[in-house]
């Protein structure tokens, strides 16, 4: 799970989230990761080796996520959701893992499909093409 807040940068901000909509879905099987997308360039190059710009909002760090399925955001909007899909949802439905380069390096985009792809061995995977 993503928001963006750019008045709060502070990581205890974050963690109070987090424990928040993890209390909320604690009935859930899964592990629920919540970013602050507003703060993501503060700890991006400690991860991952290169620094980032800041992010402007959600939609802009949606667009950044490291595959075309994964680049998916829903949120609550009078009575109805938003969908926030970039690169459309025809690879998430089809089971397909594409790197978007807009931001990620090779190194990563395929640490993160061998991991996939022990959950998910049926997962079609398209190789990182220069």
């Amino acid at each position: 799970m993503v928001y963006f807040d750019a008045n709060d940068l502070s990581e205890d901000a974050e963690v109070e989230h987090s424990a928040r909509v993890r209390r909320a879905f604690s009935d859930l099987p899964v592990w629920i990761d919540v970013k602050n997308e507003a703060r993501v360039h503060l700890w991006y190059e400690g991860k991952f080796g290169y620094p980032i710009k800041p992010y402007s909002s959600t939609t802009d760090a949606i667009a950044t996520f490291p595959t075309t399925a994964t680049a998916v955001g829903l949120r609550p909007g009078n009575g109805s959701l938003d969908l926030c899909a970039p690169f459309g949802l025809s690879d998430l439905l089809g089971g397909v893992v594409r790197p978007n380069k807009r931001q990620i390096r090779r190194e990563i985009y395929e640490q993160k499909v061998g991991r996939w792809i022990e959950v998910w061995p049926g997962l079609g995977v398209v190789g990182w093409v220069k």
